[in-house]
């Protein structure tokens, strides 16, 4: 029996999100060498470059044409910018580094919170497009899927790596990504039911917000990380990310 598509949406969500948690696990049990944590994350960044121009910008301008795109897009740009500098000034600069440079909560009183919300802005976006997705025909993007699952596992692996230096408990780390995995799987769930009577250019400037807020997030957060540990070699790591998710994006097509 078929399930209904917000069940379907669902279901996308939180396997999308629990990357998060497989790669916290990871992150917080296994040792790894910073170079690979960050070439894992040069590596995501290119999978998610790839997925919002060819899955989310193109197919926007398809839906609702330049303008509403072009508005959206700018918006959600705006909007990541605004919160990640008030996440910043509360202590989540570096919530995506492993190396030990996020703030404890001794150093930075509320640094913990704004950890989580910051694992929440940059995370909500890209579910709410694998739900807004299931609106055309009923199937789910499989490349959106794909690329938010890729990029989510290093996301979370170099997250709780940084959060264990910082002094941060077993239940705080897995309790948060495990909670994300979960708001991501109710975010896909709205995505579809809030969006799906709404015309082609809502839904158009929509998914163009999500567009740009990926984008932001990857430029203020998930590159500089990945470049500051691996160097010469994030540019041609995160062209293989962006080349793996556009041939997924041809062979899904």
């Amino acid at each position: 029996m078929m399930l209904p598509l917000w069940a379907q949406a669902a279901g996308w969500g939180l396997l999308s999100g629990s990357a998060l948690l497989l790669g916290a696990f990871v992150g917080y049990a296994a040792p790894l060498p910073q170079r690979l944590i960050a070439a894992v994350m040069a590596f995501g960044a290119g999978v998610l470059i790839s997925a919002l121009a060819f899955e989310l910008m193109d197919k926007a301008v398809e839906r609702g044409g330049f303008g509403a795109t072009a508005a959206g897009f700018l918006g959600g740009a705006t909007i990541y910018t605004a919160a990640n500098l008030y996440l910043i000034w509360r202590g989540a600069h570096h919530r995506k580094h492993s190396s030990g440079k996020q703030a404890s909560e001794a150093e930075q009183q509320g640094s913990g919170l704004a950890l989580a919300l910051g694992a929440l802005l940059d995370g909500i976006p890209e579910s709410i497009v694998i739900g807004v997705s299931l609106i055309d025909g009923g199937v789910v993007s499989v490349v959106t899927v794909a690329a938010v699952f890729l990029s989510n596992i290093p996301e979370g692996l170099s997250s709780a790596a940084g959060m264990k230096k910082a002094g941060r408990s077993k239940l705080y780390i897995f309790s948060l990504w495990g909670g994300i995995a979960l708001i991501s799987g109710l975010a896909a769930t709205l995505g579809y039911l809030l969006f799906r009577h709404f015309p082609d250019s809502v839904i158009a400037a929509t998914t163009a917000v999500a567009a740009g807020a990926i984008l932001t997030m990857l430029v203020d957060t998930m590159i500089p990380e990945a470049f500051e540990q691996s160097h010469a070699f994030a540019g041609l790591i995160t062209v293989v990310g962006f080349l793996c998710a556009f041939a997924l994006s041809k062979l899904g097509g």
